[in-house]
């Protein structure tokens, strides 16, 4: 009885965080946790994502503290933002909700940091999709971790698509398959304060919002500095 009712209060939780409204300062504190995150991945070195990655990225996304919960019936639930390259830099970001949910014999919950990487201009062609499947409308696989591994290459014939995850400190590739990826254009317009689509924004035909600005001067200087190494 106890897992059935902590089960049903992650649910609760989870539907209540997917449908609250967001206002520009919780969305403002998304995006610089989501740089955090990059930043903090991105300096451990050989546990972070190989600099070959890197350089072949066409869109990055984070998503800081995804919510899971796992009683018997799991669920997950997380909000971040994506970038993606364009033909003079890197776009303003978007945002997304990423749910799914996993069935076993487990218990506890935590909270986990997601990384995405759009390896190539299908996976840019996913996320303009208003959702979709990842492992499914999707090709994706765990991603590599270390700066120059052999591992890092074998992404090249199959993934659109490079999932990392972090938790308690340690971050791996994961699989992510199932889990469904959607546009969140009400967060987005809000912290735009107009209404843009995210071909538009992704495409870099929208001003990237100065709040957002760093967290884009990141993403580019961490591809810049995987091109030039």
């Amino acid at each position: 009885m106890k897992k059935m009712l902590a089960s049903l209060g992650f649910c609760i939780l989870v539907s209540s965080t997917a449908f609250a409204a967001s206002t520009k300062g919780a969305l403002q504190d998304r995006v610089d946790a989501a740089k955090t995150v990059l930043n903090q991945i991105m300096s451990a070195g050989d546990k972070g994502i190989p600099m070959n990655i890197m350089e072949k990225a066409h869109c990055v996304g984070v998503v800081p503290g995804l919510l899971k919960g796992a009683f018997v019936f799991g669920a997950q639930y997380g909000q971040g933002v994506v970038t993606c390259r364009t033909g003079h830099g890197w776009s303003a970001p978007v945002f997304i909700r990423m749910a799914g949910g996993s069935w076993g014999l487990q218990a506890g919950g935590q909270a986990t940091d997601l990384v995405l990487i759009a390896v190539n201009d299908n996976g840019f062609q996913v996320l303009l999709k208003n959702k979709f499947k990842i492992g499914g409308d999707a090709a994706a696989a765990a991603g590599p971790v270390g700066r120059n591994t052999q591992a890092a290459t074998d992404w090249k014939m199959s993934a659109e698509l490079l999932t990392y995850s972090r938790s308690k400190g340690v971050f791996a590739g994961v699989s992510l398959d199932g889990t469904v990826v959607s546009q969140n254009q009400e967060d987005t317009e809000v912290y735009f304060g107009h209404p843009h689509s995210f071909e538009a924004i992704l495409k870099g035909e929208v001003a990237a919002p100065e709040g957002s600005v760093d967290f884009v001067k990141d993403v580019a200087h961490y591809f810049v500095q995987a091109k030039g190494r």
